[in-house]
């Protein structure tokens, strides 16, 4: 014969227990009942704050069952004041609670343009200053032979350089190639421009428009895309800004920096 509660609930029929999570900054969760996903900026009494790829936020009350994580329903409480669990940099490493930033390195990275070094940043930056490491940029790679002459890499000082479109027989793979030195190591990703290496998804659209030859890359996918072409610095502040961690980044980037970082850190 089966037992019922004082309810007359069959045991059967009662919701099962799902797991307590700790509303943690950085973690991800999403909103059911409005399919909002964001990750976790703060907790307060009774309310949890998301913030999308968008940057876009919202406040939603700390109920139970109220949120999927990974695809399973959660229930989020408000974090104790114990020791924080270990949290990760935007590039997935473990974050370093308190770590002050390390003297600069001799050694350096240096990338193509502005926009390569502000993508680094924003999500090596913690990394990097961790390491010591100064990023800088080149205003393009044709002079790069004598500016590797010039920095005079070494055991103590070495240069790893981050190209843009290092494919084989292009322009830049034959300057790549002329860089000789054992301390300097030039690497490289296939995209035209470091836009590409910011995943479609993450920014919003279906993929990044094919730009015919002879025409500006940065225009014509503006263009395409129905964005002002006479500002391509706003259309890159709408990347950078869709940009919250390694995860919003092609796989084809990712290890190229980390090649770097490794290769730089490892001089005495």
């Amino acid at each position: 014969m089966r037992q019922y509660s004082a309810d007359l609930t069959p045991p059967w029929k009662k919701p099962q227990p799902v797991p307590e999570v700790a509303a943690e900054p950085g973690l991800v969760v999403e909103e059911p009942g409005t399919g909002f996903c964001g990750a976790v900026i703060r907790c307060e009494a009774g309310t949890v704050t998301l913030e999308d790829r968008f940057g876009k936020h919202r406040v939603f009350p700390l109920e139970p069952r109220g949120f999927l994580l990974e695809g399973r329903v959660v229930t989020l409480v408000r974090p104790s004041a114990g020791p924080a669990r270990p949290t990760r940099t935007a590039s997935g490493s473990v974050a370093v609670p308190g770590a002050r930033a390390r003297v600069a390195r001799a050694g350096r990275i240096y990338v193509e343009g502005r926009h390569d070094a502000e993508l680094v940043e924003k999500v090596w930056g913690d990394d990097l200053r961790v390491e010591g490491v100064v990023v800088e940029y080149l205003e393009g790679v044709d002079d790069l032979p004598s500016v590797v002459a010039e920095f005079a890499p070494g055991p103590d000082a070495r240069l790893g350089v981050l190209v843009d479109h290092l494919v084989p027989g292009s322009k830049e793979w034959r300057i790549a190639e002329s860089v000789t030195s054992e301390h300097a190591l030039v690497v490289g990703h296939p995209y035209i421009d470091v836009w590409e290496a910011v995943k479609p998804a993450s920014v919003g659209i279906e993929a990044w428009p094919r730009v015919p030859r002879g025409q500006d890359w940065k225009k014509g996918v503006c263009r395409a895309l129905g964005w002002r072409v006479a500002n391509t610095g706003e259309a890159w502040q709408r990347i950078l800004g869709s940009v919250h961690s390694y995860k919003d980044l092609e796989p084809q980037l990712l290890g190229r920096v980390e090649e770097l970082i490794d290769f730089v850190t490892a001089a005495a």
